[in-house]
């Protein structure tokens, strides 16, 4: 299709263009509603049902959306690396447990923390850094060889989407997301939020699938992603002239171009760092997870399961429920840490001895 616009413009050149309208979109989308999925499975006791809502709501959208794409014959998942018949079942299992981990540590996932650079905060910055660096290492440097040795332990199935008709499963998820996401939001104003910021999935899929499709000069079909997007990022803003920007580089420009204007008309912009350096510490451990985790498990709670799951892919559906394991699991045993300590310091000093 992309020939009969007329553009002055390579399909890569476009496509930097599109990404960098649905990132600032998704930037201030995700800054007011404060969009993120560790929230709804590990935060506090009393936000994690709004944030939940908030997420479900964006996966309805998303889902349905997608699907409705690939109904009309406008995208087509059958060679995209989620529906690969050899499911690589234990690296998504190590590496969404690693980031469920790691998004724990860091208070936020990766696109949480694209946002909160945005409006200001530097912790959130550094984490990032470190997250792309660790993601590149783990896809082509010193950490490669221990992802194909884990993606080679694969389970070959005849299909990598679920059983059955697509539209049971469109149907089963989106009344599933929806029916949860309207009650457990908390207001009206957080499910519109959410369902627009799902709507950023399939327009992405199309975008790239379709309107920007050349088969002389083709580019890959993506959306919402921020693993490998940040990698790529990091790498072309040192080395510009030989590292092309893509649909990724412009869409992690655009969040963080979106969050910034967001937080500074509603006068939420705030600069942020360490406290410590045991919070340091803590923060860079919990990137380098996410970093190596993301990529084992084939994406974040964005790539793999916002935009993944809306494919019927059984590669992203399990990456998002082991991210989900994971980030319960270090929250359990952090808060079980904490009780330990108080108890300690609450518990009374023994007396000398006369």
């Amino acid at each position: 299709m992309y020939e009969s616009l007329g553009l002055d413009l390579s399909p890569r050149q476009a496509a930097v263009i599109l990404g960098l309208v649905i990132g600032v979109l998704f930037g201030a989308l995700a800054e007011v509603s404060r969009f993120c999925f560790r929230r709804s499975v590990a935060g506090a006791k009393g936000e994690r049902g709004a944030a939940a809502g908030v997420w479900l709501a964006g996966l309805a959208t998303a889902v349905l959306g997608t699907q409705l794409a690939v109904a009309q014959g406008l995208i087509s998942f059958a060679n995209h690396r989620f529906l690969t018949p050899d499911l690589p079942w234990l690296a998504i299992l190590i590496g969404g447990v690693m980031f469920g981990v790691g998004m724990v540590l860091t208070r936020g996932c990766v696109s949480r923390l694209t946002v909160l650079s945005g409006s200001g905060n530097l912790r959130a910055a550094l984490v990032l850094v470190v997250f792309a660096v660790v993601a590149h290492a783990t896809l082509k440097g010193v950490l490669a060889p221990l992802r194909t040795t884990l993606g080679g332990v694969t389970l070959s199935l005849d299909t990598a989407a679920l059983p059955g008709s697509a539209l049971i499963w469109t149907l089963l998820i989106v009344g599933a997301a929806a029916i949860a996401a309207w009650r457990l939001a908390t207001s009206k104003r957080d499910l519109v939020l959410g369902a627009l910021i799902g709507l950023l999935v399939p327009a992405a899929w199309i975008g790239t699938g379709f309107v920007l499709f050349d088969e002389f000069d083709p580019i890959a079909m993506e959306s919402l992603s921020f693993t490998s997007p940040a990698a790529e990022t990091l790498f072309w803003s040192v080395a510009a002239s030989s590292i092309p920007a893509g649909f990724g580089t412009g869409l992690i420009g655009g969040v963080i171009l979106g969050a910034l204007v967001s937080s500074l008309l509603s006068d939420r912009f705030r600069w942020q760092s360490f406290e410590s350096p045991r919070q340091t510490g803590r923060y860079m451990a919990g990137a380098a997870l996410m970093g190596m985790g993301g990529v084992l498990a084939g994406g974040c709670t964005v790539g793999a399961g916002l935009a993944g799951v809306p494919s019927l892919s059984l590669a992203a559906i399990l990456a998002l429920v082991s991210i989900a394991l994971g980030g319960v699991i270090a929250a359990r045993l952090i808060r079980d840490g904490a009780s330990l300590s108080a108890a300690g310091q609450a518990r009374p000093q023994a007396q000398p001895a006369a």
